[in-house]
């Protein structure tokens, strides 16, 4: 049912990196047909690395599943009458550019939606189309920094650190693809496309909301307090003999049996620690309670003594970890990529009914221009101008 919601939709997406190409994939996964239009040179994402994949760069491969690529220059005349023509066929437009240069190139929502009003429009910036940072450039690790999100990363002795993982990037995807489809939805009733204004900064600020809402109420800078919640304790990596452990005991009847198992029953009513609240407050103590005596135990052992008593936990988990547990199996949630010339590949796939959804195979990312001469015969060129086109630079492809 996911993988069909959106037959008969059709997507150009001119986006590049992460943020677009992550809400397109996902618009892919649902079924719609996505056209990826790229530059001569290829979507910036395809060079980005090390590492590699063979020949291929990993950013590439996880964000572009299941596009076609047409590759056309819209430096030229040509390049942009025949972006204009796939335009005005489209269902959906997404673009990442600056605000203002679609509209340079012809290609802006105003001047597509004056020919075909039904166009769903979604543009994705780094700060937003207006205000006075709309025209500054930016990336993931940028808007971590500007929206505050890299001022609670770490703990109080480290310098500033980042989620490596592109949270900011694949967020503001997640978040452009849900507008999309409340789009579409609204298009059924009124017959009209919408204008959408996806930014990096505003996803990056919504991803902080308690953070960002108690620092209103009171005035206060969170501290950098590494693993742990600020709002509950003990929430938060303790280490093991062998690695760390993640513990979630903050409601009492959990906190009971964590002294309990922990040898540490005097903690039980100690007034320092009776509430969550009161671990908060004196979460250093509590650390130096606590901390020593997970040192006993192996990672291992101390899962299968607090599983055994309800009491929230995980191993802090790397990559090799994560491919040996048995849920991300279960899930279907690592997918296989099979191109027909360059390989076989491995991402992970939906997370939205992901046992269901990544049961059928996805297609792989596309070569650059792969379907350019296929996407401009459907989109009814004739022949000799697809010749024509080809021959002037104005696209390149097969």
């Amino acid at each position: 049912m996911i993988r069909t919601c959106l037959d008969g939709i059709s997507v150009l997406d001119f986006s590049q990196i992460g943020a677009g190409p992550t809400a397109t994939m996902m618009l892919g996964d649902f079924g719609a047909r996505v056209i990826k239009v790229e530059p001569p040179a290829g979507d910036l994402g395809r060079h980005l690395g090390p590492p590699w994949y063979g020949e291929h760069s990993p950013v590439f491969i996880a964000f572009n599943r299941g596009k076609e690529s047409i590759c056309i220059d819209l430096k030229s005349a040509g390049g942009k009458t025949a972006a204009r023509r796939l335009a005005l066929q489209a269902d959906v437009v997404v673009e990442s550019f600056r605000p203002g240069v679609m509209d340079s190139l012809g290609l802006g929502y105003a001047s597509l939606a004056a020919e075909r009003p039904e166009l769903v429009y979604c543009a994705v910036t780094g700060y937003g189309q207006t205000g006075p940072l709309s025209q500054e450039a930016g990336v993931d690790g940028i808007l971590q920094a500007a929206s505050g999100l890299m001022g609670l990363i770490g703990d109080a002795s480290s310098g500033p650190c980042k989620v490596q993982a592109p949270i900011v990037d694949v967020s503001t995807g997640y978040i452009g693809a849900l507008a999309v489809l409340a789009a579409l939805t609204a298009r059924q009733k009124s017959g009209r496309g919408s204008y959408l204004d996806i930014s990096l900064f505003a996803t990056a600020v919504a991803l902080q909301q308690s953070a960002v809402t108690s620092f209103l109420g009171d005035g206060q800078q969170p501290a950098k307090i590494g693993s742990a919640a600020p709002y509950s304790a003990p929430n938060e990596a303790f280490e093991a003999r062998d690695g760390w452990i993640m513990v979630a005991a903050y409601i009492g009847e959990r906190w009971r049996r964590l002294c309990e198992l922990l040898e540490l029953p005097q903690l039980i009513e100690d007034p320092r620690f009776k509430t969550s609240s009161d671990r908060v407050v004196n979460r250093v103590a509590m650390r130096q309670e606590l901390g020593g005596v997970f040192r006993r135990r192996s990672c291992a052992e101390w899962l299968d003594l607090f599983s055994a008593a309800d009491i929230l936990c995980s191993k802090v988990a790397d990559y090799a970890d994560l491919l040996a547990n048995p849920q991300l199996a279960h899930l279907n949630m690592l997918v296989d990529l099979h191109h027909p010339t360059d390989g076989h590949f491995r991402a992970p796939g939906s997370p939205i009914n992901p046992r269901e959804t990544n049961q059928r195979p996805f297609e792989p990312p596309p070569r650059l221009g792969e379907q350019t001469r296929s996407i401009l015969r459907e989109a009814s060129f004739a022949l000799d101008e697809i010749e024509d086109l080809l021959a002037s630079g104005a696209v390149v492809g097969n």
